[in-house]
């Protein structure tokens, strides 16, 4: 899975590292984001979506991104979009 590097968080300094990448491969947008806390990830366990089951899958997480890096989701969208995947 050969990732392309978009952007990392440059408020995070050297411990902490919150980064968006595209799969090479897939075109998928992998983001590297912090744990939320315990609230934030039972109130998104707990939001129903019609046709959905409610939780949090086993292979799935919550996590959370500063919103300062809207720009670096909306390259990665430039570049999936590029690539023409759909």
């Amino acid at each position: 899975m050969p990732l392309q590097f978009i952007g990392i968080d440059p408020q995070t300094g050297q411990d902490k590292s919150p980064t968006v990448f595209v799969d090479g491969e897939t075109n998928d947008i992998v983001i590297q984001g912090f744990k939320p806390g315990g609230e934030t990830e039972a109130e998104a366990a707990a939001f129903e979506v019609p046709g959905h089951a409610v939780g949090i899958p086993d292979d799935e997480a919550v996590i959370r991104i500063p919103a300062r890096m809207a720009p670096f989701l909306r390259e990665a969208c430039d570049a999936v979009e590029r690539a023409d995947v759909r």
